[in-house]
């Protein structure tokens, strides 16, 4: 549809004449403009006709929002935004204002987008932190699970009644239970609250940190982001292959930072013994049993324990 604007550059004609005035009669009956001069009654029939370009766009953008295809595909002038009419009266003349106002979406976009920039994702498929599933969905997506889902809401719910937790959470059971999807969730739900926070597959970041001795900027950069985020998550913790350096010097000095500040919280596939047992051991160095329990002294004390049961959901077909 030609805008007033185009159809009055265009005027070769007295039956364009009476387009333009066609649609301009059309314009003052739209039910909209009808109820903006029922609300604003001093409005002049003079001020109509200057500020019809106005009006125009006002009534073309509310449909068009009536009908919205998305955000992506926002056909107004202004992605993700409207045209607002308002009215205001200077020495006793009515005069008629517009100005962008942005939608529901578009402000929801920017709820989404500045909860995404608080997390940092380590080797983790950002698609988990992104599905935005209801609490609902956590607790009856699989009913094995529901105790375990129960626990992690619990967890939520006191973290944004009371602030930040100096415990964390220890989420074990077997393989495809929903463990990372849980903490993802938690995750998210945090960070809306304004929380920070970083999940870090383990079996990965623990290959990455042998580049990252050769590159000491990066490697300060991480410890510090993992050091400082409110909310870290190590994923998969037991399913790497650790070395003494990554043990002692990394995830240690980590761990070491963060309690009693911070809490951390973990998925696994072993109990806390077992761990324990998992960190004693390295390829180099064999078993070092007091290792091993140093660093487990600093996740055993700051970790409430959570049994993931279910089934493996890995590979399944989704109905």
């Amino acid at each position: 549809m030609d805008s007033l604007g185009d159809l009055l550059k265009r005027i070769p004609s007295q039956e364009m004449w009476q387009k333009v005035e066609r649609k301009k009669a059309e314009l003052i009956a739209n039910p909209l403009i009808v109820k903006l001069r029922a609300k604003y009654p001093d409005i002049t029939e003079q001020v109509l006709q200057q500020n019809m370009n106005r009006l125009y766009q006002y009534v073309t953008e509310y449909n068009n929002c009536s009908k919205c295809p998305g955000l992506d595909q926002c056909p107004n002038d202004m992605q993700g935004h409207y045209t607002k009419i308002s009215c205001d009266t200077v020495n006793g003349l009515t005069q008629v204002y517009d100005s962008k106002v942005s939608c529901k979406k578009f402000l929801g976009q920017q709820r989404q987008d500045q909860v995404r920039e608080r997390i940092r994702s380590f080797y983790v498929d950002d698609r988990a932190l992104k599905e935005g599933y209801s609490a609902d969905e956590i607790l009856v997506k699989d009913l094995e699970r529901a105790s375990a889902a129960n626990q992690v809401l619990t967890y939520i719910l006191r973290t944004k009644e009371e602030g930040l937790q100096t415990n964390g959470l220890y989420l074990v059971g077997k393989f495809g239970t929903g463990k990372t999807f849980l903490m993802c969730y938690l995750l998210y739900e945090l960070a809306k609250e304004g929380f920070t926070g970083a999940i870090v597959y383990m079996p990965e970041f623990v290959e990455d940190l042998k580049s990252m001795m050769l590159d000491g900027a990066k490697l300060k950069e991480t410890m510090e982001v993992l050091k400082e985020t409110d909310i870290l998550i190590f994923d998969d913790v037991g399913a790497e292959n650790m070395n003494p350096w990554a043990r002692d010097h990394v995830l240690g000095s980590i761990l070491n930072y963060r309690m009693n500040r911070k809490p951390t919280f973990y998925t696994s596939n072993y109990e806390l013994d077992a761990l324990e047992k998992h960190f004693s051991f390295t390829s180099k160095d064999g078993e070092e049993a007091y290792k091993g329990q140093r660093l487990m002294d600093r996740i055993r004390p700051f970790v409430d324990v959570i049994v993931v049961n279910g089934e493996n959901k890995r590979g399944r077909k989704k109905n």
